[in-house]
């Protein structure tokens, strides 16, 4: 079990993220729906208040008893919004001499009186009735008269429709929140599953791919995004390393032939010559093959610490002033008696007399003798190996052609790739032509092959002249 997983993760911060905001907004518009509606009902109330006082009570119905609860019984006879509110008239003793609804009022609350009282003008609560009514009341002190001092007018609004409308509102705000939420979470979960279940599947192959099994390959994945990229990422790198593995392989197997046909010729003709008993015919025969076969398995330990350093990154050049013409000619000359057993024709086209260039003359010669030798190698008897030499403006191109079997279309781009043989049933390691496209890029060169199976090979090598 991953104790970090990425559902973990997301529960974490982003679906309780979510949550909590969309929890937030739901009782943030609660507070507001409630808040306009209760402002509405203060409104209403306030609405009332001036009138009230402008229109009825003044000095002269407060300048005795009598005259005040005329007043006030007139004013509440009169009073149009019985349907709406509630009115009481309060006397200077904190007493309802009069109310709306008709019945007097008994054992009841209105602190709204007395912060009115304590103000001086006005006063509002907001609580339940002896009834358990929840109303909202306001209280406004009368002017003073000459008799009547501290009485006031009290208006009363049931809150208990409003109550049941922000109610009905409450449940539809909870309703759309938790639809937001289990839309988010049904979404994410969705989601998160079409990440997850991949990238399961890709933990799986790369183990599998670890532990050696490079034929596993993961499905199409349906969308062609980051994980469907990775996706076809795995499945061509499994594929690359099971070529790789495939020619690691077939270089140890040929790596494994190389030394053993040498060394088994020198072993066998050491052990000729030891009982030989001086036989000096026999003795020089088998001398000549020790050496020859000495030379083969020095030639091939040389291309694997060149190889080994390539691969490490330590390859380098001893640069010196050197003719390029007299090194090529060098290598076409002790490579012609061999080219004469095979019984392919070297054609040599060098017009230029000499060039002189900036260069390891020692790895050119390398590089010179692996191209014509594959040229041979992979030459048919009868053919012939062409090379020419021409300078350009500021470079110098070498080509070498054959009418061998050629290379096929698919095989050509692998060519210069390490381990890689167009043909095993050939002698070689396998990383001559990658060493050979190491030390020519080294020179700031181009090694470069053209090819039709069954019609030969070109390869080009361009050297600049100022390297």
């Amino acid at each position: 079990m991953i104790k970090n997983s990425i559902v973990k993760r997301w529960v974490l911060t982003v679906l309780l993220s979510i949550i909590f905001v969309t929890l937030a907004f739901a009782v943030f518009l609660c507070v507001i729906f409630r808040s306009n509606y209760y402002n509405a009902a203060r409104m209403t109330l306030e609405s009332r208040s001036s009138e009230v006082v402008l229109s009825y009570f003044n000095e002269d119905s407060l300048s005795s008893e009598e005259q005040f609860i005329k007043t006030a019984r007139n004013f509440v006879e009169n009073f149009s919004d019985k349907s709406v509110m509630e009115v009481w008239i309060i006397d200077s003793g904190g007493d309802v001499i009069v109310s709306s609804n008709g019945f007097s009022v008994k054992n009841e609350k209105y602190p709204d009186y007395s912060y009115a009282k304590a103000d001086g003008k006005f006063g509002e609560w907001i609580g339940k009735n002896s009834n358990g009514e929840k109303i909202i009341a306001q209280s406004y002190m009368l002017p003073s008269g000459d008799v009547i001092n501290g009485a006031a007018v009290r208006y009363i609004v049931s809150l208990q429709d409003i109550d049941r409308q922000l109610s009905i509102i409450y449940v539809i705000v909870a309703i759309v929140a938790g639809f937001i939420i289990l839309l988010v979470i049904t979404s994410g979960a969705f989601f998160i599953r079409s990440i997850i279940n991949p990238v399961k599947k890709i933990n799986e192959t790369a183990e599998r791919i670890a532990n050696g099994d490079f034929d596993v390959s993961i499905e199409k994945y349906k969308y062609n995004d980051e994980i469907g990229q990775l996706c076809d990422t795995i499945n061509h790198m499994a594929h690359e390393i099971s070529e790789s593995e495939q020619l690691k392989n077939e270089f140890i197997s040929t790596i494994s032939h190389e030394l053993r046909t040498p060394l088994t010729a020198i072993k066998g003709w050491g052990e000729t010559i030891r009982s030989s008993e001086g036989d000096k015919e026999i003795t020089e025969k088998g001398i000549n093959v020790i050496v020859n076969e000495s030379e083969r398995l020095t030639s091939l330990v040389e291309e694997l610490l060149d190889f080994s350093r390539m691969e490490n990154g330590k390859m380098s050049l001893k640069i010196s002033r050197i003719d390029l013409v007299k090194e090529l000619t060098d290598v076409i000359e002790a490579i012609q008696e061999r080219a004469e057993r095979e019984k392919i024709e070297i054609i040599s086209d060098i017009s230029a007399g000499h060039i002189y260039i900036n260069a390891d003359g020692n790895r050119l010669k390398q590089v010179f003798v692996n191209v014509i030798d594959n040229a041979i190698k992979y030459g048919k008897s009868g053919g012939f190996v062409k090379i020419s030499l021409k300078r350009l403006n500021n470079s110098i191109r070498i080509t070498v052609e054959d009418n061998g079997c050629g290379i096929s279309k698919n095989d050509l781009p692998k060519i210069k790739q390490k381990f890689f043989k167009a043909n095993n049933s050939t002698r070689g390691s396998g990383i001559g032509l990658a060493v050979s496209d190491e030390i020519i890029t080294l020179h700031k060169g181009e090694l470069d092959f053209e090819s039709a199976l069954g019609e030969g090979t070109v390869v080009t090598i361009n050297l600049p002249i100022n390297a």
